[in-house]
């Protein structure tokens, strides 16, 4: 039997915005109209950062809602609210955790969780997000309480031990694991691994061998295709989206996001694999649906 690839589409991002491509959608409606088109292109998981008025970076619970609402009322995609903090000056890793007050038909179905302590620095602003272990421990278990699955992420080899080692022994997780290697934020983010293919497969040398781990790989820029492809030759799902590289090829921005998830498609298929659907994506995650 074919494997069956889960295709996450990260649209937004809590970086860059239609500054430097206009086509990335900030808004509700173009968020949600976007990740339709993505559902439609094959798309089973949509990563939903959200924007205020302005198009800056937001935590807002009303947004979110919003968001959640309109892609539930045209498909079944697996919803994943981002819990970053904003990119706003003095933002806390708390600040992040909006989604998780949503009411119980709006929750998503899954939340990232960075699993680092990490200081970035991004213009002229400098964070350093308070993602310690209680911190970790309470926030992952608050998700299970709330049936939602955490897309773990993991910026260098030492929090993928973490996960394994800290948070799956306090009992916060249930099985499977779904991680992302996040790589390529080095040049922002101190603690973050850089993308190549020797790091890739060092993080997923240290994957455990005696059992099932959704994996996939979130490699920023110009190594994002390079990454998500050789991800997927080792067994991993996939992401694509305008929040990892605005850009379809050098020089050539992104259409849209739906235009990286068909790419991507074409990909699976050629190399005699099968794209998940919503329904097969929640059968491998173990998701109920709301």
């Amino acid at each position: 039997m074919a494997k069956k690839v889960i295709i996450t589409v990260a649209q937004t991002g809590a970086f860059h915005g239609k500054n430097v491509n206009l086509n990335l959608p900030e808004q509700p409606h173009e968020i949600v109209a976007s990740a339709y088109d993505c559902y439609n292109a094959g798309a089973s998981i949509v990563h939903i950062h959200t924007r205020d008025k302005e198009g800056k970076s937001s935590c807002d619970t009303n947004t979110f809602a919003e968001i959640n609402s309109g892609i539930r009322s045209k498909c079944n995609m697996i919803i994943q609210n981002s819990t970053a903090p904003a990119t706003r000056p003095g933002s806390k890793a708390d600040d992040g955790l909006a989604a998780l007050a949503l009411p119980p038909e709006l929750l998503p179905d899954m939340c990232s969780l960075d699993c680092s302590l990490i200081s970035t620095s991004w213009q002229d602003l400098t964070w350093i997000y308070e993602w310690t272990r209680p911190w970790l421990i309470k926030t992952a278990a608050r998700m299970k309480e709330l049936g939602i699955k955490p897309e773990l992420e993991c910026f260098n080899p030492v929090t993928v031990e973490e996960v394994f080692g800290v948070l799956k022994p306090a009992g916060v997780l249930n099985d499977p694991i779904s991680l992302t290697f996040v790589m390529g934020m080095d040049k922002v983010s101190q603690a973050s691994i850089s993308y190549s293919e020797e790091n890739l497969n060092f993080m997923i040398g240290k994957l455990p061998k005696n059992e099932f781990v959704n994996f996939s790989t979130l490699a920023i820029g110009a190594n994002q295709l390079q990454g998500t492809v050789l991800t997927l030759l080792k067994g991993g799902n996939v992401r694509v989206g305008m929040e990892d590289n605005v850009y379809y090829r050098k020089g050539e921005l992104a259409k849209s996001n739906a235009q990286l998830v068909e790419r991507m498609v074409r990909i699976i298929r050629e190399l005699d694999m099968e794209v998940a659907t919503p329904a097969e994506a929640r059968e491998i995650l173990k998701l109920k649906k709301r």
